[in-house]
């Protein structure tokens, strides 16, 4: 069986060059995953070199470029499905999302926080600063509603005593692991995962 994925970023795209790393042109339990798309809202941004290593040029299509949201999401769609992807990761990708997008598109993405706890672009800034003893990362799937999708998965860990700079990093780490995990998990472990949303556009 082989698994196609487009992978949306704007920045850093450390997400994404995880995802290169550890699922392109890789199987686990009899599934073969394939980047097929590598698309980015900022031609500046750092994730279109880390791309490049592995030999992708990357989709630009800057969203300031377009009068509406509507306008921007549907060459998103547009392009997502001339690429044939099965299933699109928002590693980074920060726009919110029109149901253009959200009701063509079957997509996951992975939140810097235990949602529904710390929705938004601060997340891990407030998670920081909350008196919760726990932090974490989500995977879910992307809906209407903001950091709002049935959640696929999450991993926690205790906050003690760490700096704002370690936070960050053991939740940048976590991510790393639980991304490409949900991923696998969803095509090769239905008994653990809800395919619903994903096959609901296939």
């Amino acid at each position: 069986m082989l698994v196609k994925l487009a992978v949306l970023f704007s920045g850093n795209g450390s997400n994404l060059e995880n995802l290169l790393k550890t699922l392109h042109q890789k199987s686990f339990n009899g599934v073969k995953f394939e980047i097929v798309l590598c698309l980015c809202n900022k031609k500046h941004a750092f994730g279109i070199q880390r791309a490049k290593k592995y030999g992708f040029k990357t989709k630009i299509i800057e969203h300031n470029h377009f009068a509406t949201r509507e306008e921007f999401d549907s060459l998103l769609v547009s392009e997502i499905k001339k690429s044939g992807a099965d299933l699109t990761i928002l590693a980074g990708f920060m726009r919110i999302l029109s149901p253009i997008f959200t009701q063509n598109i079957s997509a996951i993405n992975v939140h810097p926080s235990l949602l529904p706890l710390f929705k938004g672009s601060n997340a891990i800034k407030e998670s920081f600063q909350s008196d919760m003893k726990i932090a974490g990362v989500s995977v879910h799937w992307v809906s209407d509603e903001l950091d709002g999708g049935k959640i696929i998965a999450q991993k926690a860990f205790e906050k003690g005593t760490l700096t704002y700079e370690e936070f960050e990093s053991k939740i940048h780490s976590l991510e790393y692991e639980l991304l490409p995990q949900s991923i696998i998990g969803l095509f090769s472990d239905t008994s653990r995962y809800d395919l619903k949303p994903m096959l609901k556009n296939t």
